[in-house]
């Protein structure tokens, strides 16, 4: 038995370094994981088809998730709402500044609008499938369809808890464990190209057999356009791999808070190999302090793009949220980078307000697969003397088309705060206008 358990765990040590690190190590690929999602993506719809039929033979009605809300809202200004309720109720348009009784119905239809459909709440929450994925967690529709799809769901509930979620924590401990090592190896060399080129190597080899934890699929497109130095990263925020995503196909500074633990000890073992810049959490609420760090680092050419998610929390890859200005202030290149997540496989979204961090990851490890597609976009700068907010608005506005997600002007601290008195005023002012002129 002990010799068996021995040669099991050499074959089993052999594969990994053939198939999975070597691999990482040099940035290839063998085409498993896509062989692998092409056959989970037949087994799906045959389930689905499945569900969809026998349902049918019991009269049971299905789920059918409403992917752009369940009123019909047309994109129009409320100045533009207002006169149309105007001109149906009095037949003709008035554009005379002037209160009318009727703009009361307007208010009260948008009010009920937002309590029966809320645009912010939902995008909070994970996005429901059409179709289902052997995940009992991300479909309403299967209860018990029939015993193939009941043995097939617990076939699958054995693969993945009993062989991939061993394989991923071997592999994401053989990831962090080289990074630490690494890192901290390369931080006693002198600084020069030397350094600077083993850090690049250690930091993607390192994030590269971490994507294959997750067996992540990513596919990257207009690579002629990633991020260069002395600029500013920014991409949309789904979930905490989105920085292993964009750090597997590149090299950056990262910004963060510093931490205790163990992502305390990676991030002392990483600052010593790379300049990345982490602040004390008391040093987090200096805006003045942080700027002046991040306009330091960016000024210097030689340095690292630095990584940035501007929307402050994480998003359910539905659509953006409103970027802080904090980043745009600075006056350096900005890359806009769009990542969305193929949720069929596996939803990436973390929902902070209801799981931790290690419940999130166990659900993270005991998907199917991480599937996305990372949109490198032109560089963009501020024109002229133009305010941090409208080229804010005009890096998300890119993002947001780019990806095919929704753009929201919506504060995404929405999820655990209430709405600013700001917001309010704001559309006080724009009615105020109305009936008062400008």
């Amino acid at each position: 038995v002990v010799n068996l358990l021995g040669i099991s765990i050499t074959v089993l040590f052999t594969l990994l370094l053939v198939f999975i690190i070597v691999p990482a190590i040099f940035g290839v690929s063998f085409g498993i994981r896509k062989v692998y999602m092409k056959t989970l993506l037949k087994i799906f719809q045959w389930a689905t088809l499945r569900i969809e039929r026998g349902a049918k033979e019991k009269n049971h009605p299905l789920y059918k998730p409403y992917v752009n809300g369940i009123i019909a809202k047309d994109p129009t200004s409320l100045e533009e709402e207002i006169k149309e309720i105007r001109r149906s109720g009095s037949g003709k348009a008035l554009d005379t500044p002037e209160f009318e009784l009727s703009d009361i119905f307007y208010f009260c239809r948008k009010g009920i609008e937002t309590i029966m459909d809320d645009e912010v709440t939902k995008r909070f929450s994970a996005e429901e499938l059409e179709s289902w994925n052997l995940l009992s967690r991300t479909n309403y529709n299967f209860h018990y369809i029939s015993l193939r799809l009941t043995v097939l769901w617990g076939l699958g509930v054995l693969i993945r808890y009993c062989f991939l979620l061993p394989l991923r924590i071997a592999l994401a401990f053989t990831g962090i464990s080289l990074l630490v090592t690494g890192t901290t190896v390369v931080g006693y060399l002198p600084n020069g190209r030397c350094k600077e080129f083993l850090s690049k190597h250690v930091h993607l080899m390192c994030y590269r057999i971490c994507v294959r934890a997750l067996t992540a699929i990513i596919t990257y497109h207009d690579r002629e356009n990633r991020p260069r130095n002395g600029g500013i990263c920014v991409a949309n925020h789904t979930s905490p791999i989105d920085v292993i995503i964009l750090a597997s196909d590149g090299y950056y500074a990262m910004v963060g808070q510093v931490h205790g633990g163990l992502m305390g000890v990676i991030q002392r073992a990483m600052v010593k190999a790379c300049p990345h810049v982490w602040f004390e959490r008391s040093e987090v609420k200096d805006r003045h302090l942080v700027a002046k760090r991040l306009t330091e680092h960016v000024q210097d050419k030689s340095k690292l793009p630095i990584l940035i998610f501007p929307e402050g929390t994480c998003i359910n890859n539905t659509s953006v949220m409103m970027f802080k200005k904090g980043s745009f202030e600075i006056g350096a290149t900005v890359y806009p980078v769009a990542i969305k997540y193929d949720p069929q496989f596996g939803d990436a979204f973390w929902n902070s307000s209801k799981y931790g961090m290690v419940t999130y990851l166990l659900r993270m490890m005991t998907s199917w697969a991480i599937v996305c597609s990372v949109w490198y976009l032109p560089p963009m700068t501020r024109q002229g003397s133009t305010v941090p907010p409208p080229f804010a608005n005009r890096v998300k506005s890119a993002i947001a088309r780019q990806g095919g997600l929704v753009d929201l002007l919506w504060d995404g601290g929405l999820k655990r705060e209430k709405v600013k008195d700001a917001f309010k005023e704001e559309q006080q002012k724009l009615y105020s206008k109305m009936i008062v002129g400008n």
